[in-house]
């Protein structure tokens, strides 16, 4: 039996996670979906007083309840506490799993690192409100959409502008990329970033390093759950391709 951390991504909160905790539950899995502080169900924490040291605390107190062995799975902005907590608790973690997203440098913040987003720009009041759509390339259901409008929260500034706190303790646990190809992600695109020679992309190439592709866009947890887990349960059993596997 493995143990999964599942971490959402911006605006959601663990029920973003259910479809894919129950069918790693149903193969024999522990699964636990986390709702980080101010978001979803916790809403009603003041969310303009929330930031990354607070999504990094929470994280790295349920390492230490839930762990050791511990299958860390970070899709997209979670990626940011999650190696920070990593990075405090390694020994807790036995493997990272990137979803459609890529890793901070000590010091980046989420705004740092992708400026495209426009997060700032919507801001108001200490919160970044919910998107207003997901886009059709994504492949998100009807009633994942419905669910997703009906369930999201606005996320707090804080936490996509405080700078990671990383010491590099992190880069020596085993880590599985998985890459969403119709949001851009993919093998090909790791090769190239790995092929500029620069420090940060290293990793990429490194023993214990994995990846897999999934056909659907930023939200596998929603739009392709069963896959999804499927993947999770390989990625903790050490499968997958290497960089220049293939």
């Amino acid at each position: 039996m493995t143990t999964f951390l599942l971490l959402p991504g911006l605006f959601m909160g663990g029920w973003a996670w259910e479809a894919v905790a129950a069918e790693l539950t149903a193969q024999g899995h522990r699964a636990l979906p986390v709702t980080l502080p101010g978001m979803a169900e916790r809403s009603g924490e003041d969310p303009a007083g929330i930031g990354l040291g607070e999504h990094t605390d929470a994280v790295s107190e349920l390492l230490d309840t839930a762990g050791p062995g511990i299958v860390l799975v970070a899709h997209s902005y979670a990626v940011f506490p999650a190696l920070a907590a990593a990075d405090r608790r390694p020994g807790q973690v036995s493997r990272v799993v990137f979803v459609d997203t890529g890793f901070p440098e000590p010091g980046e913040s989420l705004v740092a690192q992708m400026p495209q987003l426009g997060l700032l720009e919507r801001a108001v009041g200490g919160v970044i409100p919910v998107p207003e759509e997901i886009p059709a390339v994504h492949a998100v259901p009807s009633a994942e959409l419905e669910r997703y409008h009906r369930l999201a929260t606005p996320q707090p500034v804080r936490t996509v502008t405080e700078p990671v706190e990383l010491t590099g303790a992190w880069l020596k646990l085993p880590t599985t990329g998985v890459f969403c190809r119709a949001n851009g992600l993919s093998l090909e695109f790791a090769r190239t970033l790995h092929g500029t020679g620069l420090p940060r992309f290293a990793k990429l190439a490194e023993p214990g390093v994995t990846f897999f592709e999934l056909a659907t866009g930023h939200y596998p947890m929603l739009s392709a759950p069963v896959e999804l887990a499927d993947v999770l349960v390989r990625a903790a059993a050490g499968e997958g391709r290497g960089l220049y596997e293939g």
